[in-house]
């Protein structure tokens, strides 16, 4: 077997614990040649299609991948930045918020870095720098509160296949879901009041979360419940009257069936019902992205006002809003326990049983 190059080891170095966030990605820019790219690690995970690879591969490089980068290509740079890709822009200013956040609770010793399931930066190029870091055990927090098997199950594989490389495997724990914490409701709950200040409410509030094939809720993914879990807990902790909130689902691709109802169907069914004003919010992205800013406050705002409506509101995703920096900090924090994330208090004592360590290891031979 073939391993990973490992970096040099010095003796009486202290170890570090470390927490790598970890969303889904994006393209390098919004060009044909870069979604091609993209798209071609995406939509090659047998997670993310489960359709058998000897009907899949053909249709993929045959034909998906020939026509669909330039489409996409149109979409994202409709939400591009200066800064580049929403996504990337917002989940570097999550890890930057959490690292400063872990260090003020005293986790001075604790690495926190970012990482994207496709793309980069790639989650084994960042494992293998927090390797050089000195890193012996990480925390992966993957950045979907509610757990699929094309999501979060994803990136356990990914990291499993780097770990699969590596001659000394770091200790790994994984978060794998957080619909229901109190932090992340709260962080929900506060998103919205703070854009009903700004904005007032309408007369409607539809939360829209990524689709994926209905079937998988057949296979067993919990991801269907614990979508409909979050907003039971988001109108009971925001006292929404009863048939003031809808959840629906979005994102859908190619022909099967997906978990319904379908976003955009229903923003323009409630036109034609007589709803005037909807607040639109997707509790499932925690950073804005294209299916955010894109399929949703553009596409989904021209469905709505086309069939009728009149006011569409867009409520922005968490980002680096700071409760909910704080709900990634206590998720962490939960996760963490028992792991030397803080200097100790003798520090003194410790400099000096790791400068006896490296002086044994030299006496018995050791290179470094």
């Amino acid at each position: 077997m073939t391993y990973r190059p490992e970096p040099p080891h010095r003796h009486g170095e202290p170890e570090r614990c470390a927490l790598l966030l970890v969303n889904l990605g994006t393209p390098d820019e919004p060009s044909p040649a870069a979604l091609r790219r993209y798209l071609a690690e995406f939509l090659d995970d047998p997670r993310v299609v489960e359709i058998p690879r000897i009907v899949w591969w053909p249709l993929l490089h045959g034909v998906i991948l020939r026509t669909r980068p330039a489409r996409s290509a149109a979409k994202y740079a409709s939400v591009w930045t200066s800064e580049g890709s929403p996504l990337a822009l917002w989940t570097v200013r999550q890890a930057a918020a959490v690292g400063s956040a872990m260090t003020a609770r005293g986790h001075d010793r604790l690495l926190v870095r970012h990482a994207m399931r496709y793309g980069a930066p790639s989650i084994p190029d960042v494992l293998d720098a927090l390797r050089r870091e000195g890193a012996t055990r990480v925390l992966v927090l993957p950045l979907y509160p509610q757990y699929a098997a094309a999501t979060t199950a994803s990136v356990g594989d990914k990291v499993q296949q780097w770990a699969s490389g590596a001659r000394r495997v770091p200790e790994l724990r994984f978060v794998g879901e957080y619909h229901d914490h109190d932090g992340y409701i709260d962080a929900l709950a506060e998103s919205l009041q703070a854009h009903w200040i700004e904005r007032g409410r309408a007369e409607r509030l539809v939360l829209s979360f990524h689709g994926v094939p209905a079937r998988s809720l057949e296979l067993g993914d919990p991801y269907h419940c614990q979508c409909h879990k979050t907003a039971r807990l988001l109108a009971e902790r925001l006292q929404l009257a009863p048939g003031t909130m809808k959840v629906t689902f979005q994102s859908r691709f190619g022909k099967a069936r997906w978990l319904e109802p379908y976003t955009e169907p229903t923003l323009q069914q409630l036109a034609t019902e007589g709803v005037r004003s909807v607040d639109v919010a997707c509790p499932g992205f925690v950073a804005d992205c294209l299916e955010t800013l894109e399929e949703i406050a553009q596409e989904g705002r021209d469905a709505f006002l086309e069939a009728g409506g009149t006011d569409f509101r867009y409520v922005p995703c968490l980002n680096d809003r700071p409760r909910f920096v704080a709900a990634l900090a206590d998720l962490a924090e939960q996760h963490l326990q028992g792991w030397p994330t803080r200097a100790p208090a003798a520090a003194a004592a410790e400099t000096a049983a790791l400068a006896a360590q490296r002086e044994r290891a030299l006496a018995l031979g050791a290179r470094d």
